[in-house]
């Protein structure tokens, strides 16, 4: 056998979460693995330029704000500044351990990395594309396709501009910019709008729907506005674009409703395509849809029985944790035919704006729709010693309960660390029968002072209205 026709069990192409995880449990599982992944450094779009960077990006910023607003450095009279570049190297010193230590884990297991880009030859034939024109192929019993997905491209506008961004080349932004307009106001839109606004940038937030985030708990989509405002960022609601025109010092968009905004560069941040261009996936009998996703069964397998997906490139829920999942489940219907697991059916939204937002389970608009008998137990954050101590008193958490069986129905979060305190909650949920109850939160003994601690005061609140 020659070097360049290598024979494997099973290939994954993307080594993004939804890749790494199906190749790990693979070679766990005895398995020859190769990855190819046509970057030069692994980890993917979630590494390189989407959940990781941001949010690194979000941390600097946040500690940024919570510096000047703390009255213990109120004295020295200094309000400091960092500039999107100074931010940017805390996020790349992030990118280079997370790339280390993900690069250790296809060593510890033998899985073979291959740079380049991969295309279907057929369904047990891959033709690999390195950097440098080098073609070489390989073969193998089955493949997992977790290409991921990009910012979508709308063709009228010039992305090739110095001054008009997507999510991913906002991270080579080299000039410091006075005002942006972030047009598309989704969970990427939202964040970027904070963290530009903490630097202290003027941002005009263009939604194209009525409302920020319309899946939160309205509640929470409004709190999110009200932040967002009293921070300085103008929302605009219900407005579409007519055309982006770039200039040599700035950008000007005019909206179809006859506004014009300019600003000094523009982040377009409204929608997703998958990854699936170059794969040659036709060849196999695979027919993406027109957002570049491909349609799986329950065990993540394509229409073609070899072939298998997950990730961003099938679509919903398009979340880095979820994608984990999908690839240990995929791995495993793989290696034994079918595989009982499923992701959970109530995934927890992190939203990594300043504050913070995270939910499971239900919205009260979705309960009062099915007419479920709820009740609400809250908690705010400024009447928790912790927050009072670490000066974090913008927040709230919210519990949605049966007013009848008190089974916990959904829990949401707003403001600083609310991402972890969500999974306490989510903890019970899960306990499915007698075991979630918001009583468990009244009759546990809580850490004091904590965030935490908030469980035990909206359980109170909630069973309190209940008692009447």
């Amino acid at each position: 056998m020659s070097v360049s026709e290598a024979q494997f069990d099973a290939v994954v192409i993307g080594s993004g979460p939804g890749g790494e995880g199906a190749a790990m449990q693979l070679a766990k599982n005895g398995r020859n693995v190769a990855m190819v992944e046509k970057h030069s450094s692994l980890g993917g779009g979630c590494t390189h330029w989407g959940t990781i960077p941001s949010k690194a990006l979000r941390h600097s910023v946040s500690r940024l704000i919570e510096y000047n607003a703390n009255p213990l450095f109120a004295g020295e009279r200094i309000h400091r500044g960092l500039t999107f570049a100074e931010i940017l190297k805390h996020a790349q010193g992030v990118i280079r351990k997370q790339v280390g230590l993900r690069s250790s884990f296809y060593e510890r297991n033998g899985v073979s990395v291959i740079h380049g880009s991969a295309a279907f030859e057929n369904a047990n034939r891959l033709k690999i594309t390195q950097a440098d024109g080098t073609i070489e192929y390989i073969t193998t019993k089955q493949v997992v396709i977790a290409t991921g997905s990009r910012p979508y491209h709308p063709s009228d506008v010039d992305f090739n501009h110095e001054r008009i961004y997507d999510s991913d080349t906002v991270l080579d932004l080299k000039h410091e910019p006075r005002s942006i307009i972030i047009y598309g106001a989704g969970v990427i839109g939202c964040e970027y709008a904070s963290i530009f606004r903490g630097l202290g940038v003027k941002v005009d937030l263009i939604n194209t729907r009525e409302r920020l985030l319309s899946f939160l708990d309205a509640e929470i989509s409004d709190a999110l506005s009200y932040h967002l405002r009293n921070s300085g960022v103008v929302i605009r609601h219900n407005e579409e674009y007519d055309r982006i025109e770039g200039h040599d010092n700035g950008v000007t968009l005019y909206t179809q409703s006859g506004k014009r905004i300019d600003a000094d560069c523009l982040l377009f941040a409204n929608g997703r395509s998958g990854n699936i261009e170059g794969l040659n996936v036709q060849s196999v009998g695979l027919k993406p849809n027109y957002r570049g996703q491909l349609e799986v069964n329950k065990h993540y397998q394509t229409k073609t029985d070899t072939i298998y997906a997950v990730g961003d490139i099938i679509g919903y829920p398009s979340l880095a944790s979820a994608a984990y999942d999908q690839g240990r489940i995929c791995a495993t219907a793989m290696l034994k035919g079918e595989c009982n697991q499923r992701l959970i059916s109530d995934i927890p939204t992190g939203i990594y704006t300043i504050p913070e937002i995270s939910s499971v389970g239900k919205t009260e608009e979705e309960l009062t729709a099915q007419k479920v008998p709820y009740e609400v137990g809250r908690a705010q954050f400024k009447h928790l010693a912790r927050a009072q101590i670490s000066n974090m008193a913008v927040g709230s958490l919210k519990i949605l309960f049966h007013r009848e069986t008190n089974e916990v129905l959904g829990i949401h979060c707003f403001g600083e660390r609310a991402a972890e305190i969500i999974h306490i909650g989510q903890a019970i949920m899960e306990q499915k029968g007698e075991g979630n109850t918001i009583e468990y939160f009244v009759n546990t003994t809580f850490n004091y002072p904590t965030m935490a601690e908030a469980y035990r005061v909206a359980a109170l609140n909630g069973l309190n209205r209940v008692r009447g």
